[in-house]
Order: structure tokens, then sequence, then C-alpha cells
């Protein structure tokens, strides 16, 4: 069974935190490295946080020093710790393995984030 259930969004002011988790099943989660991707409206989908299936991450320059990816892998579960949130970072976030393709894998819903000026 295939599943991904992201939670956590909201609407934050400028300078805000907020955390997102996601729930993975087994087969997307369990080996892979896994991120969280986020498409704005009229932009294309990017990948702003990884981290492998040993914790290692890397993250986007736009999001690097505010932005924590984690997971715990017990849980198949992986978050996202956002601090000092800007406009920019308004999207819809969605997490998924590393290499998805954006047409042609299984997404789940996403989270909305809204990061008012």
């Amino acid at each position: 069974q295939v599943q991904l259930v992201e939670s956590g969004g909201g609407l934050v002011q400028a300078g805000g935190s907020l955390r997102l988790s996601c729930a993975a099943s087994g087969l997307i989660f369990s080996g892979n490295a896994m991120g969280w991707y986020r498409q704005a409206p009229g932009k294309q989908r990017e990948l702003v946080a990884s981290i492998t299936s040993g914790g290692v991450t890397n993250y986007a320059d736009s999001v690097k020093g505010r932005f924590t990816i984690s997971r715990d892998n017990a849980k198949n579960t992986v978050y996202l710790q956002m601090n000092s949130l800007k406009p920019e970072d308004t999207a819809v976030y969605y997490c998924n393995h590393i290499g998805a393709s954006t047409m042609y894998s299984y997404w789940g819903q996403g989270t909305q984030v809204t990061v008012s000026s």
C-alpha cells in the first residue's frame, strides 16, 4: 500500500515557524532518501530539503539555515522544521522519496503553507 500524508501547514506571519510532518508507507520510506518539495502557484515543484536513510541532510540555498529536515525511521515519518519564514516560502509542501517524478510518481495531498508579510 502506497501512502503519503502531509500535515502541519497553516497561515503564519513572516518570521514565524511551522513544523511539517509526513507519514509514509514503508514501500516509499524504508531505506530511501526522502525529501520535502514545494510548489508555489505558477511555478514548478522544487526540492527544498532531503535526508538519506542514514541521516545525511541537504538543503536548497533558499532555505539553508532556516529549515531543518529530520526523520524517524521507526515511525516512517519525515519532518520539516521551518523557522524565520518568509512570504516567498508560501507554497504547497509535499514529501516523497528522492527522485520521485512529478508526473508519474504517487504524491500525497500536500499541506498548504502561507506566510503573510
